[in-house]
This record gives structure tokens, sequence and C-alpha cells, in this order.
């Protein structure tokens, strides 16, 4: 803001008339349009992309689901191993799109090449370790006392999931640096190409065409990891090729790993993706205390928390771009215009939250119904989808106020409130509620809810409080 501009509205204030009151309140309105349509424009293809690669999630479980319950299960179960795993790996690029959004926030585009093309390298090698546990999961699963019948057909499907994780790190990454330029319109078309193939691919894997094994809902896990790969060509061929992203040199040369910056990268990324590898490893290891109860009970919650996630999409998509926002403002030494681009992005998720809790409750049932037309999944599905529709409004405020603190690269703090706030509270009050009779019958599934209902409006007080004082740190220092 310039000094004329500070000096007008300081004289607005001091001199209350009117008129006075009715131009700075059009000025405010006008900064709240500006920033809301900066913000959407960014969330837009981003929330088209992440619905595009949950409803990979969505058409797995629903076609898999079509084969029968043993199948669906074990999708279900290879979820709860992969994804919280997936997103540990990808958590940890995400320290790519704060230092984009910073160095191009500060017209520094020379910085950004370099420090892509270490990402790259710290992709490859945390992509090669996730798909080798992957490989590995059969011990947990038997620790977990799942089923015999679902370890085998699980297993398949991990192995095919592990197959495309080397190449999706290599693509988030690449992905991470168009959305720190603010160009966020490529992942989401290549997002829709990813989904639009994995019917087809589905299809293949599931009922053996071409001369291929028919698989079954295993199958999908093969079809997942084809498209991957697929998606990260894209990517690829996308950035290399497109004008707006020459002055940045990624590929004009080849660098050798540089430890210092891996290591610069990992101090920001590990943080992020041990919170939401905490976040999302609570949901699965009450999918997998769930899976000892049978095959329909693991089938009911995974329909519940596919559905969660599909909409959990929107909030986390405009955290995104919330950090984008933050990341340019803050280095174009704008410390007031970040803290307002993260106080209207924490307002835009709380709107939609009132969307999604409301079609969750009056819609649980139809919604229960798009999986399986087994009535006792859908009874139960039903009932663990007015838990999901309680939580919106605490999930949308962490993962936005989260994208806030990406945005300033405050991600240690974030990163202990979110161990305390999942596994300190939200798994511990769900094992007592749901597994045990300390405070009154087991609950079984539903009590395991009500504690993630718990843990995420814990997350959701403390990182707001955390955004919060950053926030105005920020202010303070460039004051002074």
């Amino acid at each position: 803001m310039d000094f004329s501009t500070s000096q007008k509205r300081r004289t607005l204030v001091s001199f209350p008339s009117h008129d006075n009151f009715v131009d700075m309140r059009l000025t405010r309105r006008q900064r709240v349009r500006h920033e809301l349509t900066a913000l959407l424009a960014l969330a837009a293809p981003i929330i088209i992309a992440q619905l595009s690669h949950s409803a990979m999630g969505f058409v797995d479980a629903v076609m898999a689901g079509r084969v029968g319950p043993l199948d669906l299960a074990a999708v279900a179960l290879g979820n709860s191993v992969w994804v919280p795993v997936f997103l540990l790996m990808t958590g940890t690029l995400l320290a790519t799109t704060p230092n984009v959004a910073q160095h191009h926030g500060a017209k520094q585009p020379e910085k950004i090449g370099p420090l892509v093309r270490q990402a790259l390298w710290l992709a490859a090698v945390i992509g090669l370790i996730a798909s080798a546990l992957l490989c590995s999961a059969r011990p947990l699963l038997i620790a977990m006392h799942v089923s015999p019948e679902l370890i085998q057909p699980t297993m398949t499907y991990l192995h095919g999931i592990a197959m495309g994780i080397p190449a999706v790190a290599l693509y988030y990454v690449l992905r991470c640096f168009s959305d720190g330029l603010g160009r966020t319109r490529p992942s989401m078309i290549i997002g829709l190409a990813g989904l639009t193939l994995n019917v087809p691919l589905n299809d293949l894997f599931i009922n053996g065409r071409l001369g291929l094994p028919a698989m079954g809902g295993p199958g999908c896990g093969f079809a997942s990891g084809v498209a991957m790969w697929l998606m990260f060509l894209g990517m690829f061929a996308w950035v290399r090729r497109a004008r707006i992203y020459q002055a940045c040199g990624i590929f004009s040369r080849f660098d050798a790993p540089q430890w210092p910056v891996i290591w610069r990268l990992l101090s920001i990324g590990a943080p992020i993706g041990i919170a939401v590898f905490a976040e999302s490893s609570i949901f699965s290891v009450i999918a997998l205390l769930i899976g000892e109860l049978g095959a329909t009970v693991v089938a009911g919650h995974q329909i519940a928390l596919n559905f969660a996630s599909l909409t959990f999409m929107i909030p986390l998509s405009i955290g995104m771009a919330i950090t984008v926002r933050v990341g340019q403002s803050l280095g174009r030494s704008e410390p007031r215009e970040a803290r307002f681009s993260a106080g209207m992005g924490v307002a835009v998720g709380l709107s939609w939250a009132c969307i999604s809790a409301s079609i969750m409750l009056l819609f649980r049932t139809p919604i229960a119904t798009l999986y399986t037309q087994d009535p006792a999944v859908v009874s139960l599905a039903a009932s663990l989808i007015v838990f999901a529709a309680l939580f919106q409004f605490s999930d949308a405020v962490q993962v936005t106020a989260a994208g806030g603190l990406r945005g300033y690269q405050d991600t240690r703090v974030t990163m202990v409130i979110t161990l305390l706030a999942y596994w300190g509270i939200g798994l511990p009050v769900g094992y007592v509620l749901g597994l045990t009779d300390w405070v009154g019958p087991a609950r079984g599934p539903a009590g395991l809810w009500q504690g993630l209902v718990a843990g995420l409006t814990c997350a959701a007080v403390l990182l707001a409080i955390r955004l919060a004082r950053s926030a105005r740190r920020r202010i303070r220092n460039a004051a002074q």
C-alpha cells in the first residue's frame, strides 16, 4: 500500500462522516472482491484437478464394488495403506510451491530453475522409497489382524499402485512449480485426462481385456499405476514446451544433486508431509482397525470416507491456492496482503463447509447407494456420513489454515499441532469410544468416527490461532 492510500484511509477513520463511511465500505468491498476473484481463479483449476484425482478413487471403489464386497474391501484396505504414504510423499514435495511462489513474487525467475531441478531429485528418491514400502505392506496387514481372505487381493492392488508412485512424485514437483507461478490450468487438464483414462484402464484390468488376465477389483491398482505414468509424461511435455515456463529454464541444463538445497527443501517439506500424513493416517488406522470386523463394515466405512474425501478436495484446493497467494505477497514484501489472502481463504473454506454438510445430511442414503446395492452396507455407510457432515467445518478451517501456514513456510509447529490433534486426541478418543467399554458399550465404527470429529476440531482451533500469530509476526517484522 502506498503512502497516499494509507493516509486516505486514516483520514476516513479520523473524520467519520456518512459519505466517508460509504467510501471506505466500497473500498473494502472492492478489496474483498479482488481477492476473492484472484483466489478462486487460482483455486478453480486446482479444485477440478483434485476432484479428478479423488474421482479416480471413487471410480475404483464403484467399479470394484460392482464386482463384489470382497473386491471393494480389498480396494478400501489398499487405499488405507497407500494413500497415507502418497500424502506423506507429496506433502514433502509441497515445499516446492511456496519457494517458487516467493521467487516469482520477487521477480527472480533465475532462482526457480535450480530449485525445481533439486526438487525433482528429491522426488525421484522419495518415490522409489514409497514404492518399496507399498510392496512390503503384507506384515502390516497381518499385524493389524486383517481377514486372511483380504490380504492377497489387497497386496495385488498395492503392487499396481507401487508401479506408478515414482511417476506421480515427479509429476507432483512439476505441478507444484506450475502452481507456484500461478499457472494452475495444466494440472486441471491433465487431471481430467487421467480421470478419463482411468475408466477404460479399470475395465481393461478388472475384466481382462486385450488378452490380459481378469484381476477383479485389485486390477484397479494397475490401472491407476498406468494412469500415473501417463499424467507425468503429459505434465513433462507441457512444462518443456509452453513458453510461459521458459524464463525459469527448468530443462536448460543438468544439475547433480546439491544436498544443501535438497536439505532446505526437506526442512520445509518434511513437516508438511508429516502433518498431512498424521491426518490421513488416522483415517487409515481406523480402516485397519475396522478390518477385523468383516467385509461389510469395511465397505461401509470406505463409502463414507471416500465421499468425505471427495468433498474435502474443495477446501484442500483452496488451501493450495492460499499457499500461492500468501507466498507471492510475501515475495513482493506485502505481509498485510498475505494476511488478508489467508483470512479470505479460510472464510471461503467455511462457506463450502455449509454446502457440503447440508448435502451429506440430506442425501446420505442416496449417496451410499451410488457405491453398492447391499442393504447392510448402505445402512452403515449412511450412518457414518452423518459424522462426516459434522466435521466438514473443522476440516475446512484446519486445511485452509494449514495452506496459509505453508505460504509463510511455518511448517514445524503445524506438524506438532496435527500430531497432537490426530494422534494425541482423535485416535485415542475414537479407540476408547469405538472398541472398548470404558465409557459404556463399544460403539464400533460410530465411536471411531466420533474420535475423528474431536481430533479435527482440535486441529482447526490450534491451526487458526497459529496462522493469526504468524501473520502478525510477519507484519511486525516488516514494520521494524
